[in-house]
């Protein structure tokens, strides 16, 4: 009895030995606090308020940027890991999201998402994070030192783009596991850490756009793995560390807009991977070390606004992209005939550079040599030869004693005329018994063209785009085919004179066809602004400009036919509301650098200058990627510098200059005034003929300019967009100034939208209108 119950315990021992045993290593596996810090993950990101539309999703896992491990616990959360649509609130805190919720979190992109407030010291809890993408939102505060100390497993930071203070911490360099560091566009003070030289698998530091002073630390050197070093548009000061030629791997490097001084490190220009190179706008002087360039160099380099010095050698054809300009170099430029040059442009504008000018210069695609002391004096032989500077574009030698341009006309004539008199008597009869022989064949062919039957394939092969001035009929029955004889079902607009129609091709390719109205085509001043339009677009070539493939003057038919547009007009998108919301800001401000390029070329990069008259944006065209092409220039008109350019006045009301209802003269300051209108029309979101009538009211001054913009699609929030939208607004009330005199040229225009640069903090949603403003502009506003 007693060995059965013996046993019989021993039996219920080991039984529950086992159990023990499967417990343990089933909650070893599987812990009793997994589900608790589950369901404190879920918590967290509901009431961080930015998941609200995923309540009924009871698995988190399965929510818009959240990634989870195989354990169910979030592993990434951001912008990188997105599986659905998702956008965070506006005026959200960084704080709502409880990061110390999240101890496998990985990858937090958080970029762009508007976020405020300020980086919470709880993020130094993350510690197997290795991407912290926070950039592009409106974060203020310093950075908390200790916290990101612990941050060892990183290997990407951006903060960029925000408003984020203070020195940067000292603990950053103990981050080696950083490949990727971007700062860029805040409002950090002091020096850049020595530390960072520590981290030895840096790729890109990127330290640009905030109040960094002092000098650039030498331990920068060490970083052998860098290939991008950008730290312009700060306070630096100090010499060039020679330590920087060590950066072996290094493919740009930007020192633009500081203070440093002293001479450029001559290993500057032998470094192999080197692309581009930019250090103007500092104090830096002596001569350029031309002797140690290879060839070819860096691709891009610009050394504009220094004090340098000394002669430019030959070495600059090495120089695929070269600006020096704004210095004070001297002597003669060389010649480089016979060298491999690659150089294609070319700023040596404002030195004090002389001798003749070279005419194989005159080709690169862009040149600029104004403001020197060069000799346009024309040579004895000018009659026969025109001077090399009528090879240049004008406003590429603009200056004090600019060169007279008459000669080039009378000694191309003069020259034209000589060759054809030493060239008449070896081709005269040829060419008059070919010319015979074609009039002779036209005639028989015209006589006999009803006869002939046509071959209807043949339109099918037929290349629209390389026929200009054809009445084909290859040509024409494609047109007319594609459009069903201008059928209403084609058009896609109307304007002054005539229809637009959208037409594919036998090719596949799509254009727009113009049409003139039957009607309207016996009307004398339609029929001439027709042809006027033609004569303009022949004329020109520009990528902001609509392209002419060609057109038709037939006694039935009169068209024109341009590159089709598939985005319509600005004024269309802009007066539709989900049109309108497909503009953002950055699209906005490309669409009126495109209308600026545009007219910046007809005013100064054609002879004589062209005056569109009608700049609107209905005749602001856009295509499928939302760049703007300037149309309609059937009221355009060539700028005549011997004539009073008296007008009748022409264009659409609103976007007219106000000078032209009494002084009847165009000139490129009309166009200008109406580029001002549509610019702040691309702003507002409509025409802004109110505001405009109002500028001289200090009520509509001291309004703030986040107030009369666009309200269908949000404020900026980056600071990029946001100087964009400031610069733009502050052109814009340039340019409509009442008095003509005080408006820029488009030249000007274009220059302040490609050059401008913000050196001081500002905050955008306290900018008035009156501060965009200078004092002539609001004293010709009244």
């Amino acid at each position: 009895m007693s060995n059965q119950i013996s046993m019989r315990r021993r039996s219920e021992c080991s039984l529950l030995v086992t159990a023990l045993i499967f417990v343990t290593c089933y909650f070893s596996l599987f812990p009793l606090s997994n589900s608790s810090s589950l369901d404190e993950e879920r918590q967290a990101l509901l009431k961080s308020g930015w998941w609200n539309d995923y309540r009924n999703v009871s698995n988190h896992c399965h929510w818009a940027n959240v990634l989870c491990d195989e354990a169910g616990s979030v592993t990434s959360i951001g912008l990188s890991s997105l599986l659905l649509p998702f956008t965070i609130p506006p005026m959200q805190e960084l704080q709502n999201l409880n990061v110390t919720a999240f101890p496998n979190l990985q990858f937090l992109d958080l970029n762009g998402m508007g976020l405020r407030g300020s980086i919470p010291a709880e993020i130094g809890t993350l510690t197997k994070l290795t991407d912290l993408d926070l950039s592009h939102n409106s974060l203020q505060g310093k950075l908390p030192s200790k916290a990101l100390q612990n941050l060892t497993q990183l290997v990407r930071l951006d903060f960029s783009g925000n408003s984020l203070s203070g020195f940067i911490p000292l603990s950053l360099g103990e981050l080696k596991n950083l490949v990727y560091l971007n700062l860029d566009s805040n409002l950090f003070t002091g020096h850049i850490p020595s530390q960072v030289g520590n981290l030895t698998n840096l790729t890109q530091l990127r330290l640009s756009n905030n109040f960094l002073s002092g000098s650039i630390p030498p331990t920068l050197g060490l970083l052998k793995n860098l290939t991008d070093l950008y730290l312009e548009s700060n306070q630096l000061h100090g010499h060039i560390p020679v330590e920087l030629q060590n950066l072996s791997s290094l493919v740009a490097l930007r020192l633009s807009q500081n203070n440093l001084s002293g001479l450029i490190p001559p290993k500057l220009f032998q470094m192999d991977k080197m692309l581009t190179l930019y250090i103007s706008s500092n104090q830096l002087s002596g001569s350029i070390p031309w002797e140690t360039m290879k060839c070819p160099s860096i691709s891009v380099i610009g050394l504009s606004h220094n004090r340098l010095n000394g002669s430019i050698t030959s070495q600059i054809a090495c120089v695929s992209d070269l600006d020096l300009s704004h210095n004070f170099f001297v002597g003669e430029i060389p010649s480089l005939l016979g060298m491999k040059s690659i150089l294609d442009k070319l700023d040596l504008s404002y030195n004090n550079l002389t001798g003749k000018l070279r005419r194989e210069f005159a080709h690169l695609s862009n040149i600029n040599l104004s403001y020197n002391s060069f000799n346009f004096s024309p040579d004895p032989d000018f009659k026969l030869h025109s001077p090399d500077y009528c090879s240049f574009p004008r406003h590429s030698l603009i200056s004090n004693n600019p060169p007279d341009f008459s000669l080039c006309f009378s000694s191309l004539q003069t020259n034209s005329h000589t060759s054809e008199v030493n060239l008449s008597i070896e081709i005269a009869l040829p060419i008059i018994f070919t010319l015979l022989v074609v009039i002779l064949l036209a005639l028989y062919l015209t006589r006999h063209k009803s006869r002939i039957k046509f071959d209807a394939s043949l339109s099918k092969n037929g290349d629209l785009f390389s026929i200009w001035n054809y009445d084909g009929k290859i040509a024409f029955e494609d047109i007319i085919t594609a459009t069903e004889d201008f059928d209403i079902k084609y058009c896609i607009g109307t304007g002054a004179y005539g229809s637009v129609y959208r037409a594919q091709l036998p090719t596949g390719k799509i254009v727009a066809v113009k049409k003139l109205h039957r009607i309207e085509s016996q009307n004398p001043s339609f029929n001439k602004s027709f042809h006027n339009e033609v004569k303009m677009l022949t004329k020109i070539r520009h990528r902001n400009i609509v392209k002419l493939h060609g057109f038709c003057l037939h006694n039935r038919y009169m068209f024109l036919i341009y590159q089709y547009m598939e985005r319509s007009s600005l004024f269309y998108m802009l007066n539709d509301d989900v049109e309108a919301g497909e503009l953002n800001w950055s699209a906005r401000v490309n669409i009126i650098k495109g209308m600026a390029y545009a007219l910046c070329y007809m005013h100064h990069d054609c002879t004589p200058p062209i005056i569109h008259r009608d700049v609107t944006s209905s005749n602001v065209l856009l295509n499928s990627q939302l760049e703007a092409f300037v149309s309609d220039f059937g009221t355009a008109r060539l700028l005549d510098p011997d004539s009073s350019n008296q007008t009748l006045v022409v264009g659409t009301y609103g976007y007219i200059a106000p000078e032209l209802a009494y002084t009847l003269i165009v000139t490129e300051k009309c166009d200008v005034y109406s580029f001002g209108v549509v610019t702040l029309e691309t702003l507002v979101g409509r025409h802004p003929g109110d505001l405009i009538s109002a500028l001289s009211n200090t009520s509509t001054q001291n309004m703030l300019l986040k107030d009369i913009l666009d309200p269908r699609i949000p404020l900026p929030n980056s600071r990029k967009d946001a100087q964009d939208i400031m610069l733009a607004a502050t052109i814009a009330l340039r340019c409509l100034c009442l008095k003509p005199k005080f408006r820029p040229s488009m030249q000007d225009v274009v220059g302040e939208l490609c050059n401008f640069k913000l050196v001081r903090p500002f905050s955008f949603s306290e900018i008035l209108i009156h501060q965009l403003m200078t004092p002539k502009e609001q004293d010709a506003q009244v």
